[in-house]
């Protein structure tokens, strides 16, 4: 029997392609939101951090 056949005896199966897309539209339509409106000033620290040679930021007593 071919998958096609399981899929035909469900009922409204039409729908699940139609919310699989809008939850991906939604998801990634969000996350753009998301990085237009972020501040930048932040973006730029948190990306210099591993590079950063300042020890001042960085707190190794509680691995300790």
């Amino acid at each position: 029997m071919k998958f096609i056949n399981y899929l035909s005896d469900i009922v409204n199966v039409e729908i699940y392609p139609m919310i699989s897309l809008i939850i991906f539209v939604l998801f990634f339509a969000s996350l753009i939101i998301y990085v237009i409106t972020s501040d930048k000033n932040y973006i730029q620290k948190m990306s210099d951090m591993p590079l950063d040679k300042n020890d001042d930021n960085l707190n190794y007593s509680k691995y300790e």
